[in-house]
């Protein structure tokens, strides 16, 4: 009979996630905190601004989540042909993504531009529909770079090599910030745009980071065995409906998250700029807080998969189970974190005391729901790695739309709790996601040490 692992077995196994996850940590805090100096820089410009790019920034996340979502099936493709050792194999399934990350950026461009003239249905002013709108515009320039270099980083990360991606996102993180100083104030002869300037920023340093991608990979030795970047191959059929298969849903479950996030700015949108800018400065400081674990996911991903390619499920659910006590840990710091230094982290985006007043009362909940958020997010990632990914995004449905939206509305307006009341139905709709993730953990990883 096999003995259950000993705890410095879990130690190094912790090590070894840790080892993968920490350049994926750093690359998710430079690409997030792109978005916090936008909201920083776009806030001090004007409150108009900042509400703007929260409203059309709500969709420009929902676009840019989903086709992450979307692209992330080559990240458990690759991760088992690795683990089975098929590295012949891994270059078309690459090639593949590429294409198909193509069209689903082409399409999102698309569906972006149609949206945008709506700003003005959602509660803001003329100016601030007006500034949401250019701002989506601008910054939907970036996606087809944004889908290019997600299909290169999953594929990278698979090999186990997380750092390029992490360099390149400091510098591209570095870049942001005079880039937005320029076309935000007018600078160089450029427009003075304000907020829209945030967009056209962030496309721009979109696409130089997805160039210094192509050239690490096209070129470190690393890479050679399974180049996918040479002797290109058209769009195969088989391929890009395995591809889709798996992820579709995991867009999906994308998709519903972000978008009950998104939907919870519309329709705080109605109570004024002032519940817009607090609801974003919560939001934007959590979504900070949230890279740790969905790194840790996106690294459980590959380490699964790698074990299941290998076809040991044992070190599979081992490395699941490890995983989610780090998150677990992680969580507890990071509720401590936001409930002790609300005040200070209010300071660092405004000094409207309106706005920072009522972000410490939205932080507060935003502390609550770190258990059920980090929990949730590690559980999709091991899942993934398992290649289940129909089902987390049904656990997501019911969670956040049949449970987190219908609850916030009720609360916050008809018990008149505002903006807090859709935080109070999001830390419950968490929790339920997390539990319900973990049962599907359960269940899958018995029924393979069984078979």
């Amino acid at each position: 009979m096999k003995q259950p692992p000993s705890h410095p077995s879990r130690l190094a196994d912790a090590r070894a996630t840790m080892q993968l996850a920490w350049p994926i940590m750093v690359t998710q805090l430079a690409q997030i905190g792109s978005a916090f100096v936008d909201s920083t820089m776009a806030g001090h410009y004007s409150a108009v601004d900042l509400a703007a790019i929260s409203v059309g920034g709500s969709i420009w996340v929902a676009l840019m989540v989903t086709l992450l979502g979307l692209t992330l099936a080559i990240n458990p493709l690759v991760a088992h042909r690795v683990g089975a050792k098929e590295h012949h194999a891994i270059p078309g399934i690459v090639q593949q993504g590429l294409w198909q990350g193509l069209a689903f950026a082409v399409a999102g461009m698309v569906l972006a531009w149609l949206i945008a003239p709506f700003f003005s249905l959602s509660g803001l002013d003329a100016e601030g529909a007006d500034k949401a709108t250019r701002f989506l515009r601008a910054v939907v320039w970036g996606l087809p770079a944004l889908a290019f270099h997600r299909v290169l980083a999953g594929y990278s990360a698979s090999l186990n090599c997380t750092r390029p991606m992490m360099f390149i996102a400091l510098f591209g993180l570095a870049l942001n910030v005079p880039v937005n100083w320029v076309l935000i104030y007018g600078k160089f002869g450029f427009p003075e745009l304000g907020g829209v300037g945030c967009g056209y920023a962030t496309a721009f340093c979109m696409w130089v980071s997805a160039v210094l991608l192509a050239a690490w990979v096209r070129w470190a030795p690393i890479y050679r065995e399974t180049q996918p970047l040479g002797h290109w191959q058209a769009p195969q059929t088989a391929l890009q409906k395995q591809l889709f298969r798996l992820g579709l849903p995991i867009g999906m479950l994308f998709l519903v998250e972000v978008s009950a996030f998104s939907l919870v700015a519309l329709l705080i949108a109605r109570l004024g700029n002032t519940q817009v800018a607090a609801h974003q400065i919560a939001l934007n400081f959590t979504g900070i807080v949230f890279m740790i674990p969905s790194a840790l996911g996106h690294a459980l991903t590959v380490r699964v998969g790698h074990a299941l390619g290998a076809g040991n499920p044992q070190q599979a659910r081992l490395i699941g189970t490890t995983g989610i006590v780090m998150g677990l840990v992680y969580a507890v710091f990071s509720a401590l974190l936001i409930g002790l230094g609300r005040e200070g982290i209010t300071a660092l985006y405004t000094s409207d005391e309106a706005v920072r007043s009522l972000a410490m009362q939205l932080l507060f909940y935003a502390a609550i729901f770190q258990l059920g958020d980090a929990t949730q997010t590690i559980m999709a990632g091991i899942l993934r790695g398992y290649k289940i990914t129909k089902w987390p995004m049904l656990v997501y449905i019911c969670a956040f739309w049949l449970l987190g939206i219908p609850l916030g509305y009720a609360l916050a307006f008809g018990y008149g709790q505002d903006a807090s009341g859709f935080w109070q139905a999001l830390v419950l709709a968490l929790a339920l996601a997390a539990g319900l993730l973990y049962g599907l953990f359960v269940r899958e990883s018995h029924r393979l040490l069984r078979a």
